[in-house]
């Protein structure tokens, strides 16, 4: 396999030290300092904006055999599409798969009912009706040239770094009450997993890739502050909680989303639920001592 990665954020980072460098051609960032610590790192890498051509990008995807997208769309479309479709769609002719990342978002709001991926998309935000136009764009340069293509819907990621427990030890987390609300969740861990899954085996299709258990979000916060032994934080009514607008916009949607797809093509997740992740993540719960300065 021959890798290329457009956006290679914090899932795209983690499918790519897995897969290990030998294996990319190359990966794009919009930021210099990002492209530096990746060649630190022993890739190649691209600064790409997504409103110009990256330099040397056109020729760094020739002989390409696998493509990851987790570059997210804005309102004027995918930004990948928008400089590649031409050179993706007809030429890249060792191409064998593309893996495209998106969002359980765009299923909606269905009261905390199951969705599964033969649940219409019926998207309520911005960012997800977005998302939706993507997929499709994504679907019809696939379709075009006979590639296979595998979308990814991803529910709330967490990993190393980012969890409960920074949440905690910054001072962020909050335990909201919101009578019958529930999340999905994924570690970052088993997005990458299921990357590697779906194209080493050249699949395609819709995806859920989301954890066997939606809970309520405060059962979350309790049972990580539980483990670290932290104060839990107390329960403040959602009606009277000050959050950002979009924040306040993610309660907007309550469903329990199903991975039951993923399990049956073979994948094994290795964090199935919170409760099985968080003990391995409480190294970051603890407080970092502030710097001596004289």
């Amino acid at each position: 396999m021959r890798f290329f990665v457009f956006g290679c954020g914090y899932s795209a980072s983690a499918f790519v030290a897995k897969l290990g460098s030998s294996e990319i051609a190359g990966v794009t960032t919009r930021s210099p300092d990002k492209a530096a610590a990746f060649a630190a790192k022993g890739l190649k890498p691209f600064l790409f904006d997504g409103e110009h051509p990256g330099e040397g990008i056109d020729a760094a995807l020739e002989g390409v055999t696998h493509l990851l997208v987790s570059a997210g769309p804005d309102a004027a479309g995918d930004p990948v599409l928008r400089q590649y479709r031409d050179r993706i769609g007809h030429g890249c002719a060792r191409l064998e798969w593309i893996g495209y990342l998106s969002t359980v978002g765009v299923y909606g709001d269905h009261g905390g009912a199951w969705v599964d991926e033969d649940t219409p998309v019926a998207p309520r935000s911005e960012r997800s009706r977005q998302r939706v136009t993507a997929e499709e764009d994504w679907r019809r340069v696939a379709e075009a040239r006979g590639t296979p293509l595998a979308t990814l819907r991803l529910s709330g990621i967490y990993g190393p770094g980012r969890n409960a427990f920074v949440n905690l030890r910054e001072g962020k987390a909050k335990r909201l009450a919101k009578p019958g609300q529930v999340f999905n969740r994924i570690h970052v861990e088993d997005i990458a997993g299921s990357l590697l899954h779906l194209a080493t085996r050249r699949e395609g299709g819709v995806f859920n890739v989301t954890d066997d258990e939606p809970a309520p979000p405060q059962d979350v916060v309790e049972h990580a502050a539980t483990l670290a032994g932290l104060p839990v934080p107390p329960l403040v009514d959602f009606d009277e909680a000050a959050l950002s607008p979009m924040a306040r916009s993610f309660y907007g949607e309550n469903k329990r989303v199903s991975n039951r797809k993923i399990r049956q093509s073979g994948y094994t997740f290795s964090f199935p639920t919170f409760r099985d992740a968080l003990p391995s993540l409480i190294g970051d719960a603890a407080f970092s001592p502030s710097p001596n300065i004289s």
